[in-house]
């Protein structure tokens, strides 16, 4: 299937605070730019991928979603892998296309934690919350210090990699923060739980994104402006609870990496510019390695030095990502590495010709791997 599907339109909304707005709301403006961006009429549309929205999740959320669309797709529904979902739908889009259930298909992902409801990001976490264990930040805190005690590395990776989103956000118009980030300032900041500080953690934001995916042959068909072809894609997931794992600093993104790598026919140096998911600096930092650019506890190797900005040797969220442009689930990590592909990221990386995304979801239960090429 390598190439043999594109995407063809990308569409978000604001970032930030959006009080008033409704999910369905938000879905259908990332929606309605995305079919734009695609130059397609949205009755061409017979397929709508939908993410549930975390922080409210409500029964036939997909079907809601087509009804105020005016859509009757042929397939549709929401999928459910926390922030791996966006990656696993555009997959599945992607196979639907080549056996033929539909044509050109939405994957669409909107939520409004700021605004709204943040209780599925607080709440206590089953029966260790009697222990102290009372948000998602505590599960992913208590990886970063045994990734920290196996690898003995300093908190220094971790400051290299926001300062690089942080970086990068600040020269885009649509992030939601756009204050670059010093090593003086990110030792300063407080802890979350230790040893999490406040800029290790994502945002959190209203918002939208969404995709349009078709096959390439209608792409050309279409006269669709700058569609960008999805040459591998892959899933991979832990699946088991943090207490459960027999290594807390192992997870199945390897896997997904792998399958992806080799629907493309491509590795690791193949790959000129990065879209990590970074709901928390550990992640980068595990993803990066279990994807093979560096081995274990070799992170400062590429992190070093600016290793992780644009120019460096691998650039990595090159519109901010959850750390900077938006803290929504990675849909729009998507986007970016689309626009790298184009020519038209705010942080262009010169002669970028490949781009990888990662998503995941839960405390690492979850992962998906996208690859972009030209």
């Amino acid at each position: 299937m390598r190439g043999r599907a594109v995407i063809a339109g990308i569409g978000h909304t604001a970032f930030g605070k959006l009080p008033g707005r409704s999910t369905i709301s938000l879905n259908m403006e990332a929606c309605r730019k995305a079919v734009a961006d695609a130059g397609i009429d949205k009755d061409s549309v017979d397929a709508l991928f939908v993410k549930v929205p975390t922080s409210r999740v409500e029964m036939m959320y997909g079907q809601k979603l087509a009804e105020a669309m005016g859509m009757t797709p042929r397939v549709g529904g929401v999928w459910d892998q926390g922030g791996a979902s966006n990656i696993s739908m555009i997959s599945f889009a992607a196979m639907a296309i080549e056996a033929g259930q539909c044509d050109i298909a939405l994957v669409t992902l909107a939520d409004n934690p700021r605004t709204g409801t943040r209780q599925a990001y607080e709440k206590p976490w089953g029966d260790d919350a009697i222990f102290g264990w009372s948000s998602v930040v505590a599960g992913y805190a208590m990886i970063a210090r045994r990734y920290l005690h196996d690898t003995g590395l300093s908190p220094d990776v971790f400051a290299d990699i926001a300062i690089a989103c942080r970086k990068h956000g600040a020269n885009n118009p649509h992030a939601q923060l756009k204050l670059p980030l010093t090593r003086d300032m990110y030792a300063d900041a407080a802890w979350v739980v230790e040893p999490l500080r406040r800029d290790d953690c994502c945002l959190v934001s209203d918002g939208a994104a969404a995709v349009v995916v078709m096959s390439a042959e209608r792409a050309k068909a279409l006269n669709v402006p700058a569609p960008v072809p999805i040459l591998g894609f892959g899933q991979g997931h832990s699946s088991c609870d943090v207490p459960l794992r027999a290594d807390l600093t192992e997870t199945m993104a390897g896997v997904s990496a792998r399958t992806a790598f080799k629907m493309a026919g491509l590795g690791p140096e193949h790959i000129d510019v990065a879209q990590i998911y970074d709901c928390f600096t550990i992640t980068v930092a595990m993803t990066l390695e279990a994807y093979g650019f560096c081995r274990k506890g070799e992170l400062a190797s590429i992190s070093a030095d600016g290793g992780l900005e644009v120019g460096g040797r691998l650039p990595l969220n090159t519109s901010g990502g959850l750390l900077s442009e938006t803290g929504m689930p990675g849909l729009q990590l998507v986007l970016e590495g689309v626009r790298q592909m184009r020519g038209t990221s705010v942080n262009q990386v010169k002669n970028a010709k490949t781009c990888i995304v990662s998503n995941q979801g839960g405390i690492m239960h979850t992962h998906s791997t996208l690859i972009l090429g030209q």
